[in-house]
C-alpha cells in the first residue's frame, strides 16, 4: 500500500499526472463538473442564461476558495518544514517537526492536496473531478505510509508517541502536542507554495471572466514562478550550509 521510492521521488510529477488524466477525461465525459453541480442545485436554471452564468461563477469561485485554503495550509506547514525539504526529491526522516499545523495533524501538506484537487477538479468533467479527488486521496495515503515507515525506523519511540497523539490525516481543532519552539519562515514558504496560490488565482480569474484563455495564461505563469522560486530557495539554502 505504501508508495515506492520512485513514486516518492517523483511525487510532483505523479500529482501532475493525476491532474492531467483528470482533465483528459473530458474526452470521455463532456459535462463540466461545475455545470453538473449547477444542474443538481438549480435544475430549472438555464446554464447559458445570465443567471446560470452567475451561478457558475459562484461555483468556480468556491473551487478557487478551496485551492486558496489548500495553499494557505501548505504555506503554514512549509513555514516550519522549509521549502528545500518540502520540494526535495529525497525522503527526510532525520527529524520530527511538531510545530504549527503539525500539532494538529501529522501530514498537513498531503491533507492540503485534497481540497486543491476538489477545487481544481471543478474545471474538469464530472468523471475528471471524481478521478482527481479519489486518485489524490489514494496517492496521499501511499506517500504517508512510506514516510511513517521511515520515521518509525529513525525516530523510534518519540515518533510512536507522536503517532498516538496527533491524527494522521484529518486535523483536530485543538493542538495535540506542545509546541517544539520552531520559528516559522514565511517568506520562503509563500515563495515555495507560489504554484498553488497561482493555481487558485487562475481559477478565480476564470470564475470572474469565464475566459479560459486568461486562465491558462495564469496557469502557465504559475509554473514559471514556482520553478524559479524553488531553484532560488534551494540555491540559497545550499549556500547557507557551505
Amino acid at each position: 500500500m505504501r508508495a515506492t521510492k520512485f513514486e516518492f521521488e517523483q511525487r510532483f510529477w505523479v500529482i501532475g499526472t493525476i491532474f492531467a488524466l483528470g482533465f483528459f477525461l473530458y474526452n470521455v465525459d463532456k459535462t463540466n463538473a461545475a455545470l453538473w453541480l449547477l444542474h443538481l442545485i438549480a435544475p430549472s436554471v438555464d446554464p447559458n442564461s445570465d443567471h446560470g452564468n452567475n451561478l457558475a461563477r459562484l461555483i468556480f469561485g468556491f473551487g478557487a476558495l478551496l485551492v486558496f485554503l489548500a495553499a494557505a495550509f501548505r504555506t503554514w506547514a512549509t513555514a516550519y518544514l522549509r521549502t528545500e525539504i518540502v520540494h526535495d526529491q529525497a525522503q527526510h526522516s532525520e527529524g520530527l517537526v511538531a510545530d504549527g499545523p503539525y500539532r494538529h495533524l501529522r501530514n498537513p501538506l498531503y491533507f492540503a492536496n485534497l481540497p486543491m484537487a476538489a477545487g481544481m477538479g471543478l474545471l474538469a468533467s464530472r468523471a475528471g473531478w471524481i478521478f482527481m479527488v479519489l486518485a489524490m486521496w489514494l496517492f496521499m495515503y501511499r506517500l504517508i505510509f512510506r514516510e511513517e515507515d521511515g520515521l518509525l525506523r529513525t525516530q523510534g519511540e518519540s515518533y510512536r508517541a507522536y503517532l498516538k497523539a496527533v491524527p494522521r490525516f484529518w486535523p483536530s481543532l485543538a493542538p495535540r502536542v506542545p509546541s517544539g519552539g520552531g520559528v516559522p519562515r514565511w517568506g520562503q514558504a509563500f515563495a515555495g507554495e507560489s504554484l498553488i496560490w497561482l493555481f487558485g488565482a487562475a481559477e478565480l480569474v476564470f470564475a470572474i471572466t469565464l475566459n479560459s484563455k486568461l486562465m491558462w495564461i495564469v496557469f502557465g505563469a504559475s509554473f514559471v514562478a514556482y520553478f524559479l522560486a524553488v531553484y532560488l530557495i534551494k540555491k540559497r539554502a545550499a549556500a547557507e550550509k557551505s
